[in-house]
């Protein structure tokens, strides 16, 4: 892949590749609707293409924020158009690496050091490039490191970006602006976070601490001592990506051996940390040479407020969600119904709404779950789509929380998915003592 000599960092630069952007999406729309004249019957699937392979070359070229968007979008596949998810998984795995004198600038700004003078071996090519960083090998004392590096003016940009970003998301998931400015804060304060590698690394020695007796789960060691503001050292884990192991044509036993780590790590944060990594998208994890699931990345965290936590698993793994009453009072609680709706808005949202805890809930309310049955996902999806449509969906419902809980439980479903695992979804229950 092409590497990239410059990134633009300044708002001024970044603001003038989004708007060259929205001429090319808007060139793209004048030769969609000149052709269509000639053409009555062409549907959008060019247009999207187009727009989608415009969209995504921007945001590759500009990073952080903007492209991670794209990655969060891409994980949520009833939400755009199939060339969208086509185009924003790329997000997921390589984005256009930035070379080598921008990545010894990056070193001698933040340690006063090049790599070649703190490592025994620096390879100066990246092996891996996404949306706020990317991932250079390097040894040390004969150790094999993984050295990530933010890029510049990442960290700095995310509010003007996020701004620059919502014309284009009012554009593609049609929300009303008070949704999407929830949407946009929330998505904000985890960026922030996750653009902090300090915190990344302690919050990554802090989780694979807690996380070490799960089985088949294993983390690279961190090395403060080598890492900084925009630069993160660790172990070098051996292994697979999901789409790499999922080509070697992997036994239904070793596939669900890799599912139920998955499951594990995730349900064992949500209910017994209460915190949980919220960025499950398959670039984040290995599959080891001796069949265990490598974890890769802490740099999304979703902390989760009691005052969520319970009335949100009380619907998903007991019988409250059978009981109208107890219903009610969970989902205005988590402010799925406001208290100004009318009698008939109450009883729309509930129905609504209890459809689709109860669809969500399937994995949980079985001792085991085959995440490869279709017409799980076809109803996920089906039910999305549905939804999209309904002129009551446009404004805003349900508490911030959902935003990241929710991608975090649908990027689990869907990996599992890919990965057509059979697991036990009993291993770690809600702690939830409701009488």
């Amino acid at each position: 892949m092409k590497e990239q000599n410059s990134i633009p960092v300044t708002k001024v630069e970044r603001s003038a590749k989004f708007v060259k952007t929205g001429f090319q999406i808007g060139g793209n729309y004048i030769k969609h609707y000149s052709k269509k004249l000639f053409n009555p019957d062409m549907d959008r699937e060019q247009l999207n293409e187009d727009n989608a392979t415009d969209i995504y070359k921007s945001l590759s070229e500009l990073k952080g924020s903007a492209l991670k968007i794209a990655q969060m979008l891409s994980m949520d596949k009833n939400i755009l158009p199939k060339s969208y998810v086509d185009k924003f998984t790329q997000s997921q795995y390589n984005a256009p690496p930035l070379s080598g004198p921008l990545i010894v600038r990056t070193f001698t700004k933040n340690f006063g050091k090049t790599p070649e003078q703190i490592y025994d071996t620096f390879n100066i090519n990246s092996t891996n490039a996404a949306s706020i960083g990317q991932v250079h090998q390097a040894t040390l004392k004969s150790k094999k490191l993984a050295v990530k590096i933010q890029y510049p003016g990442v960290g700095d940009s995310i509010s003007s970006d996020l701004r620059l970003v919502k014309p284009f998301a009012f554009r593609l998931l049609g929300m009303s602006e008070k949704e999407l400015n929830i949407y946009i804060k929330e998505v904000e304060e985890r960026l922030l976070e996750e653009t902090d590698y300090e915190l990344e690394v302690k919050r990554s020695i802090e989780f694979s601490e807690a996380c070490k007796n799960l089985d088949n789960v294993v983390f690279p060691k961190y090395y403060p001592e080598l890492s900084g503001k925009r630069i993160i050292s660790m172990d070098w884990i051996e292994g697979l990506h999901l789409k790499e192991f999922l080509q070697t044509n992997p036994s239904q036993a070793l596939r669900n051996k890799i599912g139920q780590a998955l499951w594990d790590f995730y349900n064992f944060q949500q209910h017994e940390l209460r915190a949980v990594h919220a960025d499950p998208h398959p670039g984040n994890f290995m599959i080891t040479p001796d069949e265990k699931l490598g974890v890769i990345d802490f740099g999304c965290i979703k902390e989760m407020p009691e005052d969520f936590y319970y009335p949100f698993f009380s619907l998903i793994s007991t019988d409250v969600i059978k009981d109208k009453a107890k219903t009610l009072d969970a989902f205005r609680k988590l402010d799925m119904i406001h208290k100004d709706d009318t009698d008939a808005q109450v009883e729309f949202y509930y129905k609504s709404y209890k459809e689709m805890i109860e669809l969500f809930a399937k994995p949980y309310i079985n001792e085991s779950f085959d995440f490869s049955k279709n017409e799980f996902f076809e109803r996920l999806y089906e039910y999305g789509e549905k939804i999209s449509k309904m002129p009551e969906f446009k404004q805003a419902r349900g508490v911030k929380h959902f935003i990241y809980v929710n991608r975090t439980n649908f990027g689990l479903y869907t990996i599992l998915h890919e990965l057509k695992a059979v697991v036990k979804t009993d291993t770690f229950k809600p702690s939830l003592n409701i009488s």
